[in-house]
């Protein structure tokens, strides 16, 4: 009879990333970094060095240093510090059989620092938990696939598990319904957005079931055949968390934000949408942004700010972001069950 492991079982939490500083410099490091990665910008590799290296880096890294600054705060970026919170509150959640640790994808901490954190402690098993709800070869293949890049050089490799979407579990929905219902209890809003970050069609259409796949009617449902199409995540994450707000279909809509470049991506774009709401007598939104659970630039900037003003400059009164999980409470407890089911 075999003996079960004794040793503890390591968890490793990814996030995107986010510049050391928001210096010029150090943004230019880590949209190289980010953009040169090959499964976010999925050309061809000469093509895509001479894109970042030629143009995009060099003209947009002062643009978004200048984003970065607004963003700041005494305790640095908020993806790296609500990362911090969240590792330190599920390791006391999940207790001393566990160890967490804590990575970006590009940047520092890195994914090799936490590896080698969790090596050291020995333990006999790893959890990859990716901190993206919805899977995209762009965030959570690109994580798992550098997880990978680096057990393969080790001489001893533990049994590791990715957990590649957590968009439909209950207690993710269930955690960021609550931070909506806050909002929802001190004013009365006309409409509810779910803006997620966007993809190029592209990378939907090359990940999808052959055949099945059509950008349209086909995420209307939620099953095995689109379990890893991230439109079908998002709207299955959409049906959700309305249905836990108590909204109808009407009251609600999804869309896509954040896109680059001139190729199509997922539409409807959350800038062309909101700018035609006060027109339908939509006045005030609420705005969720469930593709993160960690506030960032995308989020407070973006969504909070940036959408904010194009709302009320087309004639509309408020315009109101749902702040992401971070370390919530709720948050750390539907983490800690996503982990123990795992």
């Amino acid at each position: 009879m075999s003996k079960k492991a004794t040793g503890k079982i390591g968890v490793l939490l990814v996030n995107l990333g986010t510049p050391d500083t928001p210096n010029t410099p150090d943004v230019r490091k880590y949209l190289r970094e980010f953009l040169l990665d090959k499964r976010v910008i999925d050309i061809p590799a000469v093509q895509r060095y001479a894109l970042i290296n030629g143009i995009i880096a060099p003209f947009r890294a002062p643009k978004s240093a200048k984003v970065y600054k607004q963003l700041w705060t005494d305790r640095g970026s908020p993806l790296l510090y609500h990362g911090l919170d969240l590792q330190q509150k599920l390791q006391q959640a999940l207790g001393n059989t566990y160890h967490v640790a804590f990575g970006m994808r590009y940047q520092s901490p890195s994914i090799q620092s936490a590896l080698d954190e969790l090596r050291e402690q020995s333990v006999d098993r790893i959890i990859v938990v990716p901190l993206f709800p919805q899977y995209a070869s762009a965030s959570t293949g690109s994580v798992q696939d550098k997880v990978m890049e680096i057990v393969k050089d080790w001489w001893v490799i533990p049994s590791i598990s990715f957990i590649s979407s957590f968009c439909d579990d209950p207690g993710f929905i269930k955690a960021f319904a609550e931070l909506g219902k806050k909002h929802m209890a001190q004013d009365d809003y006309d409409h509810v957005i779910f803006s997620y970050h966007g993809l190029p069609e592209r990378q939907v259409l090359k990940g999808s079931d052959k055949g099945y796949c059509q950008l349209g009617a086909c995420c209307n449902s939620y099953n095995k055949r689109n379990k890893y199409c991230y439109r079908a995540s998002c709207f299955v994450t959409s049906r959700l968390l309305a249905a836990e707000l108590g909204l109808r279909e009407d009251q609600y809509t999804v869309t896509f934000q954040s896109r680059l470049l001139k190729d199509p991506w997922l539409q409807p774009y959350t800038d062309e949408v909101l700018k035609t709401l006060p027109g339908k007598g939509i006045k005030k939104v609420l705005a969720y942004s469930p593709a993160f659970v960690a506030d960032c630039l995308e989020t407070t900037i973006e969504v909070g700010e940036e959408f904010k003003e194009m709302f009320e400059h087309a004639g509309g009164e408020k315009w109101q972001l749902v702040e992401s999980l971070n370390s919530s409470d709720s948050w750390v407890e539907a983490l800690k069950e996503i982990v123990l089911e795992n």
